[in-house]
């Protein structure tokens, strides 16, 4: 194998794989990457056996060939070297150099034969999307993924796949995120897929917010995207997620409109004094007006009052403030919507006027 790239060109596909490397692997050929070089492309895969990205770009190849190299120290020679710099990488007796200037680099290397890879998925169902589209979706919803809780289902987001329509779903326990996003599909059997949480967070990361199109394949085991030059491919999670419709609360008869920054700037303020292991903050809702109360074992307090758009009785009703604050960075509309029934029942937020997306935020007592 044998190719000379400028450095820019070879980061950036680089920096697309590399966030699936672990630091620690139980398999030493899972810190290193796959490169595969055919005879106009170059072609890089990693993988930590739950998540694989493949990232490939046209290059003049001067001799084919495919080695997997040591992924960190590749991307940091990478970054060290100067802009614009070109390198070039050679395969000899098992060992890879690097040269570009003055600058000499010997990797060690492993066959490409040891390297694990997804094999082609049977995929059941299949649609297009434009990738601004599916970014937003797990924008608005992934913060409210477990992590690490025993009900391994939620540690994760949820697609649900319907005709015309792709809905996401994500929940701790404590709240609940829902995003639709009406998408050209053409299927008559409905179904569920939960994508773990590293995939959702990798994808996220490489998603960018442009309409050109991504490719989604799901098949029995496996969920694949691709776009023009990245193929990400991800386990699903083998479990049934809650029935998330039971949790969206039905029939609050009280509804509050409040103005979106000034509710976010009043709860972090309030947020510094509250407990910093429970984080419980208290809502006091009169008239028109909503007052907000934090208090910590040092005995130290905190209230914020600002007015806001509500006609209903009183109420007072305890919030985990980090939940709220979550879901007012998600929203982005000026105003938000709060639907409540009484102490002990969910909050509903919503952007006032759509049903597109919902959060649901349970109480705390305090």
């Amino acid at each position: 194998m044998k190719f000379t790239i400028d450095r820019e060109s070879l980061l950036k596909p680089l920096q697309q794989v590399i966030g699936v490397v672990e630091r620690r692997q139980t398999l030493p050929v899972l810190g290193n990457l796959l490169i595969v070089a055919g005879k106009d492309h170059l072609q890089m895969t990693a993988t930590d056996l739950e998540v694989e990205i493949q990232s490939s770009l046209q290059l003049e190849v001067k001799e084919g060939g495919e080695i997997t190299l040591p992924a960190r120290k590749l991307i940091d020679i990478c970054k060290a070297l100067p802009e614009e710099a070109k390198i070039e990488l050679s395969i000899r007796d098992q060992k890879a150099q690097i040269r570009s200037g003055k600058s000499r680099f010997t990797l060690s290397t492993l066959p490409a034969g040891d390297f694990p890879v997804v094999d082609k998925i049977q995929s059941d169902c299949q649609f297009s999307m434009a990738q601004n589209k599916l970014k937003e979706l797990i924008d608005r919803t992934q913060f409210s993924m477990a992590q690490q809780d025993v009900r391994y289902y939620l540690n994760g987001l949820m697609l649900e796949i319907g005709k015309g329509l792709l809905r996401a779903v994500a929940t701790d326990g404590h709240r609940l995120a829902l995003c639709d996003m009406d998408v050209d599909i053409d299927t008559a059997n409905p179904r569920q897929v939960i994508v773990p949480r590293k995939g959702i967070q990798e994808l996220q990361r490489l998603l960018e917010d442009s309409e050109y199109p991504v490719q989604v394949e799901i098949g029995t085991n496996h969920v694949r995207m691709r776009s023009d030059d990245v193929c990400f491919t991800s386990k699903l999670v083998d479990g049934r997620f809650p029935d998330y419709e039971r949790v969206l609360p039905k029939g609050g008869d009280k509804r509050v409109l409040a103005n979106r920054e000034l509710f976010r700037q009043a709860l972090s303020r309030t947020s510094i004094l509250s407990n910093e292991k429970y984080r419980g903050i208290r809502l006091n809702l009169e008239q028109n007006n909503i007052k907000i109360q934090a208090h910590n074992p040092e005995q130290e307090e905190a209230d914020e009052e600002f007015e806001v758009n509500y006609q209903g009785a009183g109420l007072e009703i305890g919030f985990n403030v980090t939940y709220l604050l979550d879901v007012l960075a998600t929203v982005r509309s000026d105003e938000v919507e709060l639907t409540l029934s009484d102490s002990n029942s969910s909050c509903l937020i919503r952007q006032p006027g759509t049903e597109q997306y919902r959060y649901v935020v349970m109480p705390m007592r305090l």
